[in-house]
Parts: C-alpha cells; structure tokens; sequence
C-alpha cells in the first residue's frame, strides 16, 4: 500500500484503524510460520489488512488432512509427496490484495538461521515447539530494534495465544471509541474545579482520562488547556485547582473534548512468562481454564518432547502420561493451581493431534488483529496470553476410539476432535444462511472445513440480493476484483465450493423479507431447514428472520460486528430468548429545530446537508416527475386549475418556472442557493433573535449550546466555497438532463459565469423561527387547494411558461439522483461535504474532512476482516453444538472486542416466562394448535380455545385484520358465521398464527400465545 490509500478499497477499514496506523501498516513486513489452520488464518487477514510484506513459512509438505484446516490448499497439492504447504498457499494468498508483497519460505527455522528474521518488524509462529519458541522470543526481544513476536497454536478443541512486544511498547490509541466530547453547564472556581456536563447530558469519561477546552466563556483560562478528569458522577468530574487568581469565573458554554494520550507497556518474555503467566478470562464460567490450560499446554510441550509425537486420538494411556506430566509441572510451578483438572488435561490429550477448524478461524482473527497492533500501536495489545478452549463441542459421551479412526480424508482433524457420528451429522445438515457478505464470506469458508450440508440429504442454501463491490473485497475474502459487479452469493458459493467441492450449496438471490414470504420462503420452507444462520448488516431484517425461526421453532445464529467489536447469539426453540426478546434502546432523535436553525455539532451540519441532497436532488425531482408524468397536458392543466388543484400542483408549476435550461443556469443556480443557503439565512437568524436577545428567565438566547450564526462571504478563491457551487450545479444538471463538459467545469469557465450572476441584497423573510426542541418538523398541507392565493400564483406563471412557447416533453422530465457514497465520480459526498463545512463555518463549528462526512452522511459501519473471521468461528463452533442438542449450559453468547481486548463468553438466558394465569405460563417459542375445517365459525374456534386451554377468548385478531372484537359495530352477529369467511387461505397454506386476547381473573386483558390455525 502506498502512501495513498486506496479508499475504494481500504474504506471500512479506515474507520476502524485510521489513517496513521494505515500507513504504518504499509511500511512493515511480517514473518508467519506455519501453514496450518492457526497461520492461514492468521496470513489471510494480515494480507487484507494492507501490511507492506507478508512471507508464509513452512517446512511440512500438504497432505489430505491438511485440507481440513488449510483453506488455500487443495486436492492436488497433496498428490505425491505433496506440495510445500507455503509455496502451493501462495498464490491465492497473494491475489487477496495486490498492495501487499507475499513470498513463501520454506527454509529450516532453528537456533543457527534466526538472522533470516532480522528484516521483520513483526515474526508469528505457530506449530512450533516451546524450545524454538522461546528461542525465536529472545532473538526477537534482543534485536536493535526489537522485533515484535506472536506465539500461538491449536490443538484439538484448545488455543493459545502469546504476545511479546518488548519492554518499552507504545500504544498509540488505546481503544476503537472516538475521543469523548460534551458541552459544559457549568464550571466551579474552587480547588478542585468541578466541571458539570449540561442538563441532560453525561460526559461518559474515567478517571485518569484528560480532556481539554475549547469555547469556555469567562474562564477562558481553561481554553486550550488539558487537564486529567477525576469521575464524580456521570454528568459531574474534577480538573484540579481552579480556585487561584489565574482563573476568571466562568460565565457559560464552552466544550471539553477528551485527549487520547499514548500509554506505554512493558513486556515479559516468553521463558518469564511460562512460570507467572499474565492472561485474560475469556469465560467467567471457567475462572480456573486459563491456567489450567497453560499448565496442559505447558505438559503437551513436555510430552512431545520426551515421545516426539503429540499423543493418540482418545487413547487412555497416552493421556495418562499427560495427566502425569501436568502434575509435575504443576507441583513446580509454585502453586500456580491448587489441583489440576485431570479431566481438562485429557481432553487436550484426546484431541490434540486433531485441529477444530471454527478455533483456528477465531483465534486467527485474533491473532491477526495482534499482529496489526504491534506493528501500528493502534489498540492496546494482548498482555500477555490467551488461552480459549471449545470443550464444550465435545459429544456426550466421549466418542469411541472406533468413531475417531482416522480415514486419511480432509474431515481427520475434525474427526480426531468430534467422532464420526457428528462429522456426519454435520455432513447431512440443512441450514439456511441468509447474507454472503463479510460474515457469510467467513461462514461458508467454515462451513466447507466442517463438511456441512455435503451428503444427498443435507444442502446449504444461502441467499443475499447483493452485487460485490469494490469495498467488499477489504473483508470478503471469497471475492477478487474480477467478481467486482457480480452476484454475492453465486460467487460465493463458488467459491466455498472450490475449498470443498463437496458442499451442495442452492444459492439464491432473493431478499428475505414480507414481500418473499409466500413466493420464496414460506412455511415449508423453513420446516425443512435444521437452523438458519443470520449473516445481515441491519436489524430489520435480524428481526425478521428471528420472526420467522420462532415462528418454525428453528434454531438460529445470530451475529454482528462494528469495528473491532462483534457479537454472537445463540437462539435454541425453547432453550433460549429470542433475538427479538432484548430490544436496544431507542436512537435519541435530534431536534427539527437543532437541524433546521441551531445546529450545535458537526453531525447536525452533516445531517443537515444529507437531507438537503435527499430534498434537492431525490425528492423533489420525483415529485416533478410523477406530477407530469399524471398531467403532461400544460393547456389541459391550465384549465382544470380554475375547479380543481392536483397533489403537488403548486410545487411542480414553481419548479417547472424555475427549472434551468442551460448549464450556465445550473452554474448561477449554485451561486444564488449558495447566498440563499450561507449568507443570508445567518442574516435572516440574527435579525429574528438578536445577539443580545434574552430568555424568559433572563438568560441569554444565544448560549451553549445554541451558536449565533455569521454569514459567510461567497470567495470564489475558497476551495470549499466552489466545491459547493461545482457539486450543486453537477447534480442539478443532472437532474435537469442538462449535458456539460470537463471545460464546463474549468476554473475560469466557471468564474466567468459566476461574475455574471446578480445576487440579490438581503430582505428579511418575516417567517417564524421554531426554539421549541420538542417540536416536530411541519408536516405537509393535504391540499394546496385551500390556500388559493399560492394557486392563483401558480396559474398565473403556468400561463407566463406557455406564453414563453411550447413546453417540450423533455421539460416535464426529471431523473432523480439515487444516493451513492462510494462513487467519488458522483458529486454526492462533494455536495454533502462543502454543504456540511460551509454552515459549520456559518456557525463557527469545526469541519469535518470528506472522510469523516462520508463515513456519517452514508452511515457506513466500520468494519476490519479480523473481527469478522473471529466472530465467525464463535459462530461455528456454536454450530457444531447445535446438531448435538446439548443442554443450555454448554452454549456460548459472546461480545468480543479485539481492541481492548476482550473476549466475554455468557451462557444464553433462558425465555422470559409470561404467566397469562395462574398456573399457565407461556414463553416466545408457545403456539397453541387449532384444526379448523370450512364449517367452524368463529363462535367454535373461540369455545375450542377455551375448551383446549382452559381460557376465555375475548378478541381474535389476523394480522392487523380485527375478526372478532365484541365493542365493534356488527362483530357480534360474526358468531355464527364461518372463520374462514374472515380468515382466508392464501394459496396452498396449511394455516396461519392468529392473536387471540384473553381476560384473566382479574377480567383484565391478556395476550395469548399465538394461536395456529389449521384450515382442514
């Protein structure tokens, strides 16, 4: 990557990381031993990150088994003596981003050749021995500069990772939140200080974080000062003595902004760190598997050294010298447990010479993020292990050493771990995945190394809707610049099928949603389907689908990522809550008053220049087209306007009066919109409430956080300023079906144009001003007809139109611009861009770069392919479990956030029970069955209700349809007459879920489960 970034490419991920550590990135190599699961994993998403180097190291040859775990293996680099695991890796590690040099080494890594490391600024091994582990650490640490090092592998259901990254590391940025900033109500002068945030606002610091000032009045002392902040309450902190002489007394506004200052850490080494090991608790509900885990981890080392070999699947003796060695160690290690866990130890023993692929994709992922860090310093680093096991996946019982035998196929890794009974449970599964992006990417790559879906009764069918673009290429990693326009999930599909060609994957391109119920997805559909698999980018369309799988009772996987956080969700049929039972709170709306006169914040201006590009340029040219469209008859219209005024009548006619016809209209367009917009607007705003202007209770009108607006003076030498004049005047033209040309968009053919422009001089508008923050925008008129002078008015420049010659159906025309914010060709973020920056200007707030405005104005979701792949094998691994049907207590929810870092591991909640009775409780996953035939009435489905359940109907409901609701005129003569008179079949449904409400003994009214009814 060179020292511009490709933003097409590199976007999401630049709001993640940040164009310093991008850059960063780009001027470092990194070494990677190890081309098993862990280091392939770990290469791909250092690749697509956009490091300078990368070079893949490997002495082992390819052989079947690798296939399991290695995805850029295939069939044929295991033929012979097999290819170099490195070398046959490299070319499809390569075409993953072209920025990045990879090269493949296959040289012997031991005491005597560790020089080959001294280029790298960062070495990760994997599949190495302790002994050449703490080898390589010690050169590493040694090194002028230190070299960082990342230590990790996967043994069976087990993982660890090490870092060392010296004993002086800086970390640059120590989290992926942006800098903290509030407005100020209140400052004390006292020793400490205490600063108040403004009513109703929370300031959201630690102590020990530092803020500075900026826009402070009367203690203008504190402007541009930094101070360290001591928490008292969420609204309230301290920042020292500002009780001396020094300070004046504040008097109001001001804002404080948080000051991310670099932190420095110190690392111990590998041999240090084997006898007192620093770790994090990914599980709460195992406090004691870290250390556990690194005193087996500790013996496995031992025990491959002693027997040169890794001990045999599910072998009782060869796990008893493992125990055996793991209490040695233990009784040595100073009391760094009380007891070890024999039964922990024995399954690393039983599983360790095989590999669970959905491990190494999230430890990878992982991994991968802690190589970025070292070589960047953004996020704070992993100090120094983790240790995650997935035990859990494990059957029970054990499988049988029978079960385990290997058969010299790419399903032996897993084999070794699971038992030939789950490998094949898995092989006949039916899952629905719904989204081929960067998660689904990283699904179907897990999917292929568990074999899912690959026998004749299993199939995976996955749909998305989407086109792959440019910026999908960062984190989908299925996808090359080749596919760039092409379907999603055919691509994919093609893809996963080229790591596993025996996958059966149906892939679709259907959007799933209400529209697609009845035609794609209905009821059947999902009856034949295990689970379903969520892989979307939205919560509409998280909650339909977890609508639809409570509705079918299928389990589903639910999962997300921002960042570098990311999430997983288990959803079992009556195990588990529903994706639908948490709701988040609702987004804090901003003020139509805040957007429309007093923005306070750059995100209010940004906001406002989107709406003002949605109202200009998509709206409104809708509107004119629909209208004309309707009433292309200018005379007819003429006409009919003396009796009748149609919708957007009044509308159309002042914008056909003033639609351009030449691109030097568009051009003095611009220029006028741009007085209108900046300069005398502020004029306007100042003229209705005066600087000095007070509030009923004598305070000032014009203080924090509203700002006073100062109208901005059109300099046609301000690039800002002819940003915004050459945006507008592109998309009007646009619109306007109005062609130009790049000597049109010269400096000087636009600035002989804009001399050219009569500006009008300011004349108050008279209109009234909204304050009230409570307020909502003014809705539109349902008819211009009443207002009969705006119609007078339109009729009179109607006619001026038509007198002015014939109206050519090319004027009655207008092509709507559809928002796109990653085509820079387009002038939409430019637009956006110079129309944000100028009313902050006006409002004396600070711009925003176009990337910022990009990221807001198309509310783009950061995103990083380490936190995807690392979600993604959460997500596998709770597959695996879900074939089992294991008890609640062995399933994972997990938040996890790769740049603290964290992983939190949670036992699903149970559902939420809803007593509609004594005695009768019913949960989310609670359908009540009814058989109906075309003879029952509605007065015989609601007695077989009470019948069946013991409860009094009083309300049925279908959908939004009312059947039967006893205050409504007419509903009770319904009695007697047939249900499905009123409930109808659609096509060949079997039934539908309708809502019955009851009364309860305190003839209060309830609502039921939904209740199925079957036609019959």
């Amino acid at each position: 990557m060179s020292e511009a970034i490709d933003d097409g490419l590199y976007s999401r991920q630049r709001y993640v990381l940040g164009d310093s550590a991008m850059l960063r990135l780009a001027k470092c190599s990194v070494f990677i031993s190890g081309m098993g699961g862990l280091g392939i994993e770990t290469a791909k998403n250092v690749i697509l990150a956009g490091v300078r180097a990368v070079t893949v190291h490997d002495t082992c040859s390819a052989c079947e088994s690798d296939l399991g775990t290695n995805f850029f293996l295939r069939h044929e680099d295991t033929a012979d003596a097999g290819a170099n695991r490195a070398e046959a890796c490299l070319p499809r590690l390569a075409e993953l981003n072209t920025y990045v040099s990879v090269s493949s080494s296959s040289s012997v890594l031991s005491l005597d050749t560790l020089d080959q490391l001294a280029d790298y600024q960062c070495v990760v091994l994997t599949e190495a021995s302790l002994e050449l582990a703490q080898s390589v650490d010690d050169y590493c640490r040694n090194h002028s500069p230190p070299i960082m090092f990342v230590y990790g592998a996967v043994r069976g259901v087990f993982g660890q990772i090490f870092t060392d990254f010296g004993s002086d590391f800086e970390v640059v940025d120590y989290n992926d939140e942006e800098p903290v900033e509030e407005f100020i109500g209140n400052i004390t002068q006292a020793n400490p200080g205490v600063v108040t945030c403004l009513e109703n606002h929370m300031h959201g610091l630690e102590t020990g974080m530092c803020v500075s000032f900026r826009e402070v009045n009367g203690m203008t002392e504190l402007n541009g000062s930094r101070h360290q902040v001591k928490v008292l309450t969420p609204e309230k902190f301290e920042i020292g003595d500002t009780s001396g002489p020094e300070y004046s007394k504040y008097e109001h506004g001001g804002i404080f902004q948080q000051v991310k200052v670099p932190r420095r850490l110190s690392f111990q080494s590998l041999r240090q760190q084997l006898s007192n090991p620093d770790y994090i608790y990914p599980d709460y509900a195992k406090m004691e598997a870290p250390l556990q885990t690194h005193i087996a981890f500790c013996a496995l080392d031992a025990y491959v050294d002693q027997h040169k070999s890794l001990p045999k699947p599910w072998t009782p003796a060869d796990s008893d010298k493992l125990v055996e060695l793991a209490h040695d160690i233990s009784n040595k290690s100073d009391g760094l447990v009380s007891t070890v866990s024999e039964d922990l130890v024995r399954d690393l023993a039983f599983t360790a010479s095989g590999c669970f692929a959905p491990l190494t994709a999230a430890l990878g992922g992982f991994m991968a993020q802690e190589v970025l860090k070292s070589v960047s310093g953004k996020f704070t680093p992993l100090h120094q292990w983790l240790y995650l096991d997935t035990r859990e996946v494990l059957p029970s019982p054990r499988p049988s050493l029978e079960s385990c035998t290997l058969r010299s196929d790419r399903y032996d890794p897993l084999r070794i771990c699971l038992g030939n009974e789950v490998v094949e449970k898995l092989a006949n599964t039916r899952l629905f995945m719904v989204g081929c992006g960067a998660i689904g990417c990283e699904m179907l790559k897990n999917y292929a190394m568990l074999g899912v879906g690959r026998s004749d009764s299993g199939l995976i069918t996955i749909t998305d809707n989407d086109l792959i673009e440019k910026s999908n290429l960062n984190r989908q990693f299925l996808f090359r610049p080749r596919h760039i326009q092409k379907a999603k999930s055919t691509t994919a599909a093609g893809a996963a099928r080229d790591i596993n060609p025996d996958l059966r994957i149906d892939a679709q391109q259907h959007k799933v949603c209400p529209q697609t119920e009845k035609s794609c997805y209905p009821e059947e559909f999902f009856g034949r389907q295990d689970f379903c698999v969520n892989a979307l980018d939205n919560v509409e369309a998280r909650r339909y689908m977890d609508g639809r799988c409570v509705s079918a009772s299928k389990a589903l996987l639910e999962s997300g990522t921002l960042g570098a956080k990311g999430h997983v969700q288990v959803i079992v049929p009556f195990l588990t809550e529903s994706y639908g039972s948490q709701k988040d709170p609702p987004m804090k709306e901003v003020p139509y008053c805040t957007l429309k006169s007093f923005p306070a914040t750059i995100d209010h201006t940004i906001q406002w220049a989107r709406d003002k590009f949605e109202s200009t340029f998509v709206q409104k040219p809708q509107m004119y087209a629909r209208f004309w469209q309707v009433n292309n008859d200018a005379e007819n219209l003429h006409q009919r306007l003396e009796n009748s005024v149609p919708e957007h009548c009044v509308k159309s006619i002042r914008m056909l009066s003033h639609r351009p016809a030449t691109w030097e209209a568009c051009v003095g367009h611009a220029r006028l919109k741009f007085e209108k917009l900046f300069n005398h607007s502020a004029q306007d705003l100042v003229h209705t409430f005066p600087l000095d202007t007070l509030m009923k209770d004598g305070s000032l009108f014009w203080q924090s956080p509203k700002r006073p607006p100062t109208p901005v003076n059109f300099d046609p030498s301000n690039a800002m300023h002819m940003l915004f004049v050459v945006s507008y005047s592109c998309l009007r033209a646009r619109v306007c079906g109005i062609s130009f040309s790049d000597q049109d968009l010269s400096q000087d053919a636009l600035l002989r144009i804009i001399s050219a422009v009569s500006v009008p001089p300011f004349v108050p508008s008279g209109k009234n001003i909204e304050t009230d923050e409570k307020a909502s925008a003014p809705e539109e008129k349902a008819s211009e007809a009443a207002d009969e002078e705006p119609v007078q008015h339109a009729r009179d420049t109607l006619h001026r139109v038509m007198s002015a010659g014939a109206i050519q159906p090319a004027v009655l025309r207008m092509s709507p611009e559809v928002f796109e914010k990653d085509d820079d060709s387009n002038h939409h973020i430019d637009f956006i861009t110079s129309a944000s920056n100028l009313r902050a200007e006006m409002y004396g707030i600070t711009p925003a770069d176009r990337f910022k405005t990009k990221r807001i104005a198309g509310r783009i979701v950061p995103a990083i392919a380490t936190t995807t792949a690392a979600v993604a094998g959460l997500v596998a691994a709770e597959l695996v479990k879900i074939i089992q049907s294991p008890p609640i207590e062995s399933y994972r929810n997990c938040f996890l956030n790769l740049a603290i870092p964290a992983i939190i591991l949670s036992e699903p909640a149970p559902p939420a029970r809803n007593m509609i009775r004594e005695g009768v409780f019913t949960t989310v996953w609670d359908s009540w069955q009814v058989r109906g035939s075309a003879t029952m009435t509605v007065k015989d489905f609601m007695e077989k209700v009470k019948a069946s359940f013991g409860l009094e109907p009083a309300m049925l409901v279908h959908g939004v349809k009312m059947v039967f609701v006893p205050v409504m005129p007419g509903h009770k003569k319904r009695l007697n007459q047939p249900l499905q008179k009123f409930v109808k079949r659609s096509g060949n449904e079997e039934f539908v879920d309708l809502t019955v409400a009851f009364m309860d003994e305190k003839q209060e009214e309830v609502t039921g489960p939904p209740v199925r009814y079957f036609f019959g």
